[in-house]
């Protein structure tokens, strides 16, 4: 079943003196998986879990960023969907297109000018990497924090501050002073991960994955361990749990057909997987959800 995306517009985030947002968040598995008409520039400040982008998942830890272009659906997820238990604290720095294309223009070296455009235009790929010295950090610290308190001149700060925090991640990205995020995290494994979270209703063995992987068992279970965290039972769980989440928010279906959509056969198996693993029961949890109201737009982006 092919999920749904939302897209997120920045009429709804930003103020009326600036194009640009930003804000401090725990993420859920609320928020659905998304597009916008924005680049979003994300900073992980606390906690662990996975980014999936597209078609593909990466796990992610305090201290990674990421730069995420127009038109690209994404969402950041905490390691399991009880966030008092894995939380997975954000920043967020969203602007629109217009404005960093004013940055362009005022921009002096021909890199960072040319680099400003191409982010203002779609077809970009999804920009990540780590925060080696606490410069990134620092710089979402401020930005966060002027733009929560503005004073005489923030507008004019803020732009100062997001072209600072651009030149920055263009610097700790470019080939000569970054490493390869591929050693250290397989693309193989990610597509592994991919399959999966297509898939995970399905009953697939860690023999069966390690197979497709064209891996043993015993180097995809230190693959998992070292990559997610997780075993890959757990992993699966969590996932499915993730999956029964989404569909108990978006769809009326009866909590057996949401059981066996993500692959549970005994229904009261995956009640008390749910229970244990988000601290309600799927009927709680669809209460709560329909209460929030699933399909309103969230406040914060992710």
């Amino acid at each position: 079943m092919k999920r749904p995306i939302h897209t997120l517009r920045g009429d709804a985030y930003f103020p009326s003196w600036l194009q640009l947002f930003v804000n401090r968040n725990a993420e859920s598995f609320a928020y659905p998986l998304h597009d916008h008409d924005f680049v979003e520039f994300v900073y992980i400040s606390e906690g662990k879990g996975f980014h999936h982008i597209a078609d593909g998942v990466q796990p992610v830890r305090k201290g990674d960023f990421f730069v995420i272009p127009i038109g690209v659906s994404h969402v950041f997820r905490p390691t399991a969907p009880d966030p008092a238990g894995s939380p997975l604290v954000v920043y967020n720095c969203v602007a629109s297109a217009d404005l960093l294309l004013r940055l362009g223009r005022s921009a002096i070296d021909p890199d960072i000018a040319a680099y400003l455009v191409a982010l203002a235009d779609t077809g970009m790929s999804v920009v990540s990497g780590t925060d080696a010295d606490g410069a990134v950090e620092r710089l979402f610290l401020e930005l966060h924090r002027e733009f929560m308190l503005p004073g005489t001149g923030s507008a004019d700060l803020l732009c100062a501050l997001l072209l600072r925090l651009i030149v920055t991640l263009r610097r700790s990205t470019s080939a000569a002073a970054s490493r390869s995020r591929d050693e250290a995290f397989p693309s193989e494994f990610s597509a592994l991960l991919a399959y999966l979270d297509r898939n995970a209703h399905q009953e697939l063995t860690l023999a069966e994955l390690a197979a497709i992987g064209r891996w043993s068992e015993r180097h995809l279970r230190r693959l998992f361990l070292r990559h997610t965290g997780q075993t890959y039972y757990r992993y699966l769980q969590n996932l499915r749990v993730r999956r029964g989440c989404e569909l108990l928010r978006t769809t009326d279906w009866k909590v057996g057909v949401v059981a066996e959509s993500v692959g549970y056969k005994d229904i009261d198996a995956f009640n008390a997987t749910f229970k244990r693993t988000t601290g309600a029961t799927p009927s709680e949890y669809r209460r709560r959800a329909k209460a929030f109201g699933p399909d309103a737009p969230s406040d914060k982006p992710e």
